[in-house]
This record gives C-alpha cells, sequence and structure tokens, in this order.
C-alpha cells in the first residue's frame, strides 16, 4: 500500500482524469489506480474523508442539535491469547464512548432530547459520523440516529437497541447439502435469517411518540442480506444489528 503526500491543487496526468480542489494537507492511501479513458471528465470538490485535527487552544467541543460526541474506543492490539497484531490485522472498533451530547431536537411541537448519556458506551454505524482528532484521540461527531445501541459489556449479546433498530442472532450455516454432503467452511452460504434478541424503544413520530416495532424478542425472522452491522458474541456465534425496515418477514 502506498501513502503519497499532495501538494498540488490539481492532479492530472495521462489517461487519468484530472482532480481539482482537492486540498494540500490531505493524506491520500492507494491501493491501485485504475487509467481512465482520455475523454474523461475532472471530477471538482473530490473530498478524501481524513480526521480533522482540532487546534490545542480550543479546549472543548460542543454537538449541537441531535449529534453526539464518541471517543472512538481503541482497537485491539492483542489477540485473546495475548498475540500481537500488525497495525494491518487489527479491526477498526465500530464502538466508543459518549463524551457530549447536543441539546435534541423538535418532533412536532415536542422537544426531544438526546437518548443517550454522557459516559454510555455505545455502537455506532460502520461508515457514519465525521471524525476528529482531539485532546490527542480520535472522536466522531455523528447523529443520534446513527448510534446503533447502548453496549457496557464487552458481549454484543447485552447490545441494548436504539429507536427502530434490533439485534439478531443469526442462524448457523447448513452443514451440509440435501443429498447429505459436508459443506466446506468457504461453501456455506451465509444465512438470512436469525432470531431477535432484542428491540429498540421504537423510532419517534411526528408528535414525539414511540411507535412500538412489528417484531418482539424471540420471533424467528427473514431479513435483507446485506443490511446491518455484523458483530461476533462472546462465545462465537454470530449477530447482526439492523433496522426493523430490514426485516422482511416473521418465521413460524
Amino acid at each position: 500500500m502506498a501513502t503519497t503526500q499532495l501538494t498540488a491543487s490539481s492532479i492530472s496526468g495521462n489517461g487519468f482524469a484530472s482532480f481539482e480542489g482537492l486540498r494540500s494537507t490531505c493524506i491520500v492511501t492507494a491501493t491501485s489506480f485504475s487509467p481512465l479513458k482520455k475523454n474523461s471528465r475532472s471530477f471538482r470538490g473530490l473530498v478524501v474523508k481524513a480526521a480533522t485535527t482540532v487546534a490545542p487552544k480550543y479546549t472543548s467541543i460542543k454537538p449541537l442539535g441531535d449529534r453526539v460526541l464518541v471517543k472512538i474506543k481503541t482497537a485491539e492490539e492483542k489477540t485473546v491469547g495475548g498475540i500481537l497484531l500488525p497495525v494491518t490485522a487489527q479491526t477498526k472498533p465500530n464502538g466508543g464512548e459518549v463524551v457530549a451530547v447536543g441539546e435534541g431536537h423538535s418532533a412536532g411541537k415536542t422537544k426531544v432530547n438526546i437518548s443517550v448519556k454522557t459516559g454510555a458506551q455505545v455502537i455506532y454505524s460502520k461508515y457514519a459520523g465525521t471524525e476528529v482528532e482531539f485532546d490527542g484521540s480520535k472522536h466522531l461527531i455523528l447523529k443520534e440516529d446513527d448510534i446503533v445501541g447502548i453496549l457496557e459489556t464487552d458481549d454484543v449479546k447485552d447490545l441494548q437497541p436504539l429507536n427502530d433498530r434490533v439485534l439478531i442472532k443469526v442462524a448457523e450455516a447448513e452443514e451440509k447439502t440435501a443429498g447429505g454432503l459436508l459443506l466446506t467452511e468457504a461453501a456455506k452460504e451465509k444465512p438470512s435469517i436469525g432470531t431477535i434478541i432484542a428491540v429498540g424503544p421504537g423510532p419517534l413520530d411526528e408528535e414525539g411518540n414511540r411507535k412500538p416495532l412489528s417484531v418482539s424478542p424471540g420471533n424467528t425472522v427473514l431479513y435483507s442480506k446485506y443490511a446491518g452491522n455484523e458483530c461476533k458474541g462472546a462465545d462465537g456465534s454470530d449477530y447482526i444489528t439492523l433496522r426493523v425496515s430490514d426485516v422482511m418477514a416473521v418465521l413460524s
């Protein structure tokens, strides 16, 4: 993997589209480049996602509206057995501690406060929010709706989903074909069926009231294959968190 420091305001070359408006302070990490056709258009205002560094002269960050500031949990540097992991093998965490919250938002004529409190340990959607470097640590500013749930232990089965989220324990993949042949790990089809472990309180309606979800803990459900965030439980079981709208049917 190559890391390049860009110092020019635009990049162009034979066979490549030009990129104008790229800031000179960004570090771009690239694994490969594919040449584009000569008639390719330029991409103005290309955005490179990178952490925004907050200068030391600022001593606090106050989120506004329905936004929350989360201090990102540090990636595990060792395996359970104590083996040091290289940086490339360390899994980026999708959790952290809430360190500040906004004043909330309005639903109709009702003022709705943020449902998470300072100090809560939360799990959030994988690609949510804006990353900032503040006080020597990485933080994330994100909307409350991007928080999947509250997790006060190290086991995902204890997750308390928020809003319209549900926690599902994924059914085990079939070990054999219909004809009785054993399947290898690579050949096992990822199931889209599981049992609901916990549900959120439901989304807010226009008047600020919670609408109960249409599924309950214990239901066996069929869900959209490419939805949600996958997690591994302490017992090795697979779990997934997703919005109730991604649950397609209840099985019985």
